[in-house]
């Protein structure tokens, strides 16, 4: 049945996993992430025996309209290759949602009946781990081997899979996948997937380059008609420009234009962010929508007023024109650093060893701290690494929460566990964490007004 120890382990650890247990001894970190997310928070059936259809047709964006030409040109050019070895080539959209196949004719007849054909659902949340639902949740190739797979059903199956992502939101645009039955994938798979994928987001990377010469060319012609404080932002938040005034508030760079999505400036407010992302929001359903709220900023103790206008290219939303001291559109409410934000549960993973990971809560964890790529988390249990790379990564996945505030390029601290705060002789503050060990953590001048205000110090 199996033809290795590795694989009878993988087995092994499924069975006791559907069952309720949590020994994961042999897993993949990834994979067992995955499981996870499909037995405790999607509640997926591990012996469904049908993959749903697509509850709807969903509109796509023009984007996700040029991947989808784009993987289909590679998808065709590969379709040969890949069914000489006997195998299907699947491309879905964001939902998971299969739009068409290629490959080895009677592994696409086992594949359509088993449900990996145009107008199946894929999603995690749908069918559990699978290589095209899990590549969505994440940011490099996925391969999924046999066993691996959350469904039973799909045992029989090897695949890999990518996610092409929108280069400014890093939302995932459309989904690479290919698939073999009885037998694992050919050693170029992976290869063939990650160049695939760079080459169509070559092409997202000229249309995104496109756009924000487009946001230069509206910031211009408003700093023309305007005095006031004024930034460029993308649908995502980052900063393509900001003049003078708005760069000392935002920490970024003054009049150094960031077209390439790749190096723009992430501003140092994470208000600014949340307002933009709503402004995104907003203006995707409705066009004319113009808004504002009000922000803290390290200039003033009282929050300021900031008008948000939309800038479109061709109908399609690429950004935003952010005036500080304007209070035009819809007044919306401002978002309170540091307040916690009811029904935004986490998870945050740590590593215990190579195959054993800890599944924390947001509760859990008093402090992250960067060492380089590597995330270290002061937790209860001690000090952990964390699963992902990056602290700017864990920031993000977070900052919908509200409980963590950025107080140092080094740290990420949860503000529930602050336990007391130290005045040094210089105004400096320091953070005195409720962990095993009370860690002090400093707060950079520039971050100060903000603990003070998120501490009600």
């Amino acid at each position: 049945m199996f033809r290795n120890s590795a694989e009878a382990d993988v087995h092994g650890a499924w069975e006791r996993f559907v069952r309720g247990e949590d020994d994961i001894y042999g897993v993949r970190p990834e994979v067992a992430i995955s499981w996870q997310r499909s037995r405790d928070q999607y509640r997926v059936d591990p012996f469904l025996s049908e993959v749903p259809n697509a509850v709807s047709q969903v509109t796509h964006s023009l984007d996700q309209d040029v991947v989808f030409a784009e993987l289909g040109f590679c998808a065709a050019a590969m379709a040969q290759e890949v069914a000489d070895a006997g195998g299907v080539v699947t491309i879905a959209d964001a939902n998971g949602r299969v739009l068409s196949a290629w490959g080895d004719k009677a592994t696409r007849s086992i594949a359509t009946a088993g449900g990996l054909a145009p107008w199946f659902c894929w999603s995690e949340s749908a069918v559990g781990t699978n290589s095209m639902g899990t590549a969505l949740t994440a940011h490099r190739a996925v391969m999924i081997k046999q066993s691996e797979h959350w469904c039973q059903a799909f045992h029989d199956w090897s695949c890999g899979a990518i996610a092409i992502r929108d280069l400014v939101s890093r939302a995932p645009l459309a989904v690479l996948n290919i698939s073999s039955w009885r037998k694992d994938l050919p050693l170029s798979a992976k290869r063939w997937l990650e160049k695939s994928a760079a080459h169509t987001q070559n092409s997202l990377r000229k249309r995104a380059q496109d756009s924000g010469g487009e946001l230069l060319a509206a910031y211009a012609q408003a700093r023309g008609t305007s005095n006031r404080p004024l930034v460029a932002v993308d649908t995502a938040g980052s900063v393509v420009i900001a003049d003078d005034t708005a760069s000392v508030m935002l920490g970024v760079p003054a009049n150094m234009p960031a077209v390439d999505p790749v190096i723009r400036w992430t501003p140092q407010l994470p208000t600014l962010i949340h307002a933009a992302r709503y402004a995104t929001k907003r203006s995707t359903s409705d066009p004319g929508w113009t808004g504002s709220t009000q922000i803290f900023t390290p200039l003033a103790d009282q929050p300021s007023p900031i008008g948000i206008r939309p800038v479109f290219l061709h109908s399609y939303l690429i950004g935003h024109l952010i005036s500080f001291g304007v209070s035009d559109g819809e007044q919306f409410p401002r978002t309170e650093t540091g307040t916690v934000m009811p029904g935004k549960a986490r998870r945050i993973v740590a590593m215990r060893e190579e195959n054993r990971m800890v599944l924390l809560g947001t509760a859990e964890v008093a402090v992250a701290e960067s060492d380089g790529n590597q995330v270290w988390l002061h937790t209860d249990q001690g000090r952990l690494p964390a699963a992902l790379s990056g602290l700017d990564k864990l920031e993000n996945d977070l900052a919908d929460t509200g409980g963590f505030l950025r107080v140092h390029r080094q740290y990420l601290v949860n503000l529930s566990r602050v336990r007391e705060v130290e005045r040094r002789d210089k105004g400096e503050l320091l953070l005195v964490m409720d962990d095993p060990d009370n860690t002090l953590i400093p707060v950079s001048r520039r971050n100060t007004p903000a603990v003070r205000r998120a501490l009600n110090i």
